[in-house]
Formats: C-alpha cells, sequence, structure tokens
C-alpha cells in the first residue's frame, strides 16, 4: 500500500490523461470536486473498455508500475490491456498513490451515459470529467457503506447549492 505522504491523485490524472486514457472520476476524489473536502485515500475511475483505450490504459498502469493492491508478497502481474479485458473491479498502488479502476460501478449509468454527463473539472491543471452530482448519487445510494450516507448528505446540499444558483441566473 501506497503511504499516505505518496498519495498524488494530481499526478495520478496527469499520467492518464498523458497516456490518452478516456475515464471520469468517481469515488472520494470526485466527491470532493463536487461537494465537499474529505479524507480519501485513492482515485476511484471508470474507463472506457474500448480496446484502444484499455491499450493506451494498460500503457500507463505499466508506466505507473502499478501493482495489485493488498497482497503482501509480490506476484507475477501485469497491468496490460488483455488483464484489463478481465477484470470489473481492479485495486491497484503505484509509488503515487493507490488507484481502484471500476468498468460498471453499482449505481452507474453505462460508461457513454456516465461520461456524456459528467462535469468538466480541474485537477492538478488538467482538465478532468468528474462524474454528475447525480451520477454519485445513485452509485453512493447502490453503495450504502456509512461513508457513501455521508457523502449523499454533502452531495445532496452541493446540488441543492446549484439548483438554487440557476434559479437565480434566470
Amino acid at each position: 500500500m501506497t503511504e499516505w505522504a505518496d498519495y498524488q491523485p494530481a499526478a495520478l490524472v496527469r499520467a492518464l490523461v498523458e497516456g490518452g486514457v478516456d475515464f471520469v472520476i468517481i469515488g472520494g476524489v470526485a466527491v470532493v470536486l463536487q461537494a465537499m473536502p474529505r479524507f480519501t485515500k485513492d482515485l476511484d475511475i471508470c474507463y472506457s473498455t474500448a480496446s484502444p483505450n484499455l491499450e493506451a490504459l494498460g500503457n500507463v498502469l505499466v508506466r505507473l508500475k502499478a501493482r495489485l493492491r493488498g497482497i503482501a508478497e509480490e506476484v507475477p502481474f501485469v497491468p496490460d490491456a488483455r488483464t484489463l479485458t478481465q477484470t470489473q473491479i481492479l485495486c491497484l498502488t503505484t509509488p503515487t498513490g493507490d488507484i481502484d479502476l471500476l468498468v460498471n460501478p453499482d449505481g452507474a449509468p453505462a460508461y457513454d451515459t456516465l461520461r456524456r454527463r459528467a462535469d468538466i473539472m480541474e485537477l492538478g491543471g488538467q482538465g478532468v470529467r468528474i462524474a454528475s452530482i447525480e451520477d454519485m448519487l445513485a452509485m453512493k445510494r447502490a453503495a450504502g457503506r456509512p461513508q457513501d450516507l455521508i457523502d449523499i448528505e454533502a452531495l445532496e446540499a452541493a446540488q441543492s447549492i446549484t439548483r438554487r444558483a440557476r434559479k437565480t441566473r434566470l
């Protein structure tokens, strides 16, 4: 596991963007950008499973020296496109932080819809897709863990503020 001091989500995002990966940020980082500051220890992404994107993502993960998280000993593992075609969820660690890859997160729409509805925000100098508040709410409700319930409250408050701001502009 990567140490907290080594966690650099902006570096992970930069590597993905520079590698030409088609992805949407979900999870804790998305909550931070959409609603409120909170502790998060990894970068969660949902990504396109089109072959060229799997190649791009695999290349980035190999360059990042990604390895399986939570495995005490070194095991043969290559996070390339071939591996990615066989997984739905993959939890990895890199020298710049942990990253979770999810193909079909519970509560999320199909990737193309998630991507289309995502908001473009800046993270580490990069414009990236962040899951919309509505899609984040659906994923958090589907997960239902204690932290998700807290996130739901913050996301609903952010959603309410956004709606009020839109009404005042009209």
